[in-house]
C-alpha cells in the first residue's frame, strides 16, 4: 500500500514538472511559430530596411515599419509620463500614510480598473478623452487637432496601467523594512522626507520593476488604443499627431491579408517584434524585482 502511495506521488509529480515545463515552452514556441512565418519577406527584405523605413504601400511591395514602431513607442511613452508621477505618489499614500480602511476600500477599486475590459476604456476615450482633447486641451495651447491623437491614447493607457504600477509599488514599499523608517524618524526626519529619501531610495529598484510591468502591459494594448490614437501610418512630430502602433496595424489588417503571403508575413514579423519587446521587458522587471526580494531579506 505504501509503494503504490509513493508511486502515485512520483507520477502526479511528473505530471505538474511536465505541465510547467509546457507552459514555459509555449512562449519558445510562439516565437519560433513567428519567426517562421516572418520568413517570406525576410528573406527578399533586410531587416534595416524593414525597421528604419517609412514607406507603407503593402499592394506594391513596400513594408516600412517605422511610423508603426515610432507610433507604439510615442503612445506608449505619453502613457507612462502620465501613469508614473500619479501611481507612484499614490502607492506611496497608500503604503506610507493611510489608514487601514482607506487601503480596504481603495485596492478593490484599483482591481476594479484592471478588470474593466479594454473596449470599454476605448469607448470611454472616444467619448470623454477625444471631445476634451479636440475642444478644450488642443485650443488651449494653440494646436489643431481631430482628438484621435497620440496624446488621447496616452491618457487611456495611462489608466490602463494604473493597477500594474500600484500594486506592485505597493508591495515593494512593504518589503522595506519598518526599523529603516523608524530610524530616520529618531534623527528628526519628518515623515516626507523619510519616505523620499530613504523608503524611496530602498524600493527604487522595484519602482522601475513596476514601471517596466506597466509599460510591457502598455505595449501590448490593442483594441482602446486602436479606437482612439487615429490609425494614421506616418511618423508622428508631436503629440496632438495621430499614431498608429504596432497592436493596432495587427488587429486592423490580418485577417483580411491572410490571402497574400507577402502582406500576412510582414505583419507576422510585425508580431514578433512586439513580441520580442513585450518578453524583454517583462524578463528585466523580472529581474530587478529578485533583487529587490533578496536584498529584502
Amino acid at each position: 500500500m505504501n509503494r503504490i502511495r509513493l508511486i502515485k506521488d512520483r507520477i502526479a509529480r511528473y505530471i505538474m514538472l511536465g505541465l510547467t515545463g509546457f507552459a514555459g515552452v509555449i512562449v519558445f514556441l510562439m516565437a519560433l511559430g513567428l519567426y517562421v512565418r516572418s520568413r517570406p519577406i525576410l528573406a527578399i527584405k533586410p531587416l534595416s530596411e524593414l525597421l528604419f523605413s517609412s514607406t507603407w504601400r503593402p499592394m506594391q511591395g513596400e513594408f516600412g515599419f517605422l511610423p508603426f514602431i515610432s507610433g507604439t513607442l510615442w503612445v506608449t511613452g505619453a502613457a507612462i509620463i502620465i501613469a508614473v508621477p500619479l501611481c507612484l505618489l499614490s502607492a506611496i499614500f497608500l503604503a506610507e500614510y493611510a489608514p487601514a480602511r482607506i487601503r480596504d476600500m481603495a485596492s478593490p477599486l484599483i482591481d476594479l480598473l484592471a478588470g474593466i475590459p479594454s473596449v470599454i476604456y476605448g469607448l470611454w476615450g472616444m467619448l470623454v478623452i477625444v471631445p476634451f482633447v479636440k475642444n478644450t486641451l488642443a485650443p488651449i495651447l494653440g494646436v489643431f487637432t481631430t482628438g484621435y491623437s497620440i496624446i488621447t491614447g496616452g491618457v487611456v493607457l495611462a489608466v490602463m496601467i494604473f493597477p500594474v504600477i500600484i500594486h506592485v509599488s505597493v508591495e515593494v514599499f512593504r518589503t522595506v523594512p519598518y526599523e529603516i523608517r523608524e530610524a530616520s524618524l529618531s534623527l528628526g526626519a519628518t515623515k516626507w522626507q523619510t519616505v523620499k529619501h530613504t523608503v524611496l531610495r530602498k524600493a527604487l529598484p522595484g519602482v522601475i520593476a513596476a514601471v517596466v510591468l506597466g509599460l510591457s502591459r502598455a505595449f501590448g494594448e490593442t483594441m482602446a488604443v486602436l479606437m482612439v490614437a487615429g490609425n494614421v501610418a506616418r511618423v508622428p512630430e508631436s503629440v496632438f499627431d495621430p499614431a498608429y502602433p504596432l497592436p493596432a496595424l495587427i488587429a486592423n489588417n490580418y485577417g483580411e491579408m491572410m490571402s497574400v503571403p507577402l502582406y500576412d508575413s510582414a505583419l507576422l514579423l510585425a508580431s514578433l517584434i512586439l513580441f520580442v519587446i513585450v518578453v524583454l521587458f517583462n524578463v528585466i522587471s523580472r529581474i530587478i524585482l529578485k533583487k529587490v526580494e533578496k536584498r529584502a531579506q
